[in-house]
């Protein structure tokens, strides 16, 4: 985490000195025109680089490790091609996201959910990982279901917390999936899956390798 910070700020620090058309950029005018403090503009660097980057490596890993423990669902996608962004939405619905049970929220004021009363002050956190599997709302909740049409998922979270890069973690995911099946139609799990290891440190989970052959 430290050298991560290190080499945001010295980027963001290299903008200031030349700046660049491009995001560090734009963040770097930010502080010195006093709109956001360099604190600031080293959390918002460091988010889009855990959302932008981690995070879509570790599940784009995931998703191809469901589709490769699938057959019969990865055939179907190869014949079926057009089922790509209903199997997608799907797939972040069933591919378990973080490690633990999320980020805390720190109520504001005294609420109410599901009766029971939440304190101002008091940490909760949204395990929306086990919403994602909630018997009362999916059929099969454990099953990966490309025809599924009940319950929306809370893959990107809701509300004010509602991921603004959905649709590009979409895109980005139906590039990736879409890219492989067409370049490698062969592709195959090249160990038994018991044997891909999942990684149990940081916020998002995913495969540390995933060795596959065609």
């Amino acid at each position: 985490a430290r050298a991560t910070r290190a080499r945001i700020a010295e980027l963001l620090q290299s903008r200031r000195e030349e700046p660049r058309e491009d995001l560090a950029g734009v963040l770097a005018q930010a502080t010195a025109d006093g709109e956001i403090t360099g604190d600031e503009a080293i959390s918002l660097a460091t988010s889009i680089q855990v959302s932008g980057g981690h995070a879509v490596r570790n599940n784009s890993g995931s998703m191809m490790y469901a589709l490769l423990t699938h057959p019969r669902h990865l055939d179907r996608l190869r014949r079926e091609p057009e089922l790509l962004p209903k199997a997608v939405d799907e797939l972040f619905r069933y591919v378990p996201h973080r490690n633990g049970v999320g980020i805390p929220r720190v109520a504001v004021e005294d609420v109410e959910v599901g009766g029971r009363l939440i304190r101002a002050g008091e940490v909760v956190y949204n395990a929306y990982v086990a919403a994602n599997r909630d018997p009362a709302v999916f059929d099969d909740p454990d099953d990966l279901d490309f025809d599924r049409t009940n319950g929306p998922h809370l893959a990107f979270g809701h509300g004010p917390h509602h991921c603004m890069a959905a649709i590009m973690a979409r895109m980005e995911a139906e590039i990736m999936i879409g890219s492989v099946l067409s370049r490698f139609p062969g592709i195959r799990l090249a160990v038994p899956p018991e044997q891909v290891e999942f990684q149990h440190q940081g916020l998002i989970r995913g495969p540390r390798t995933l060795p596959v052959t065609w």
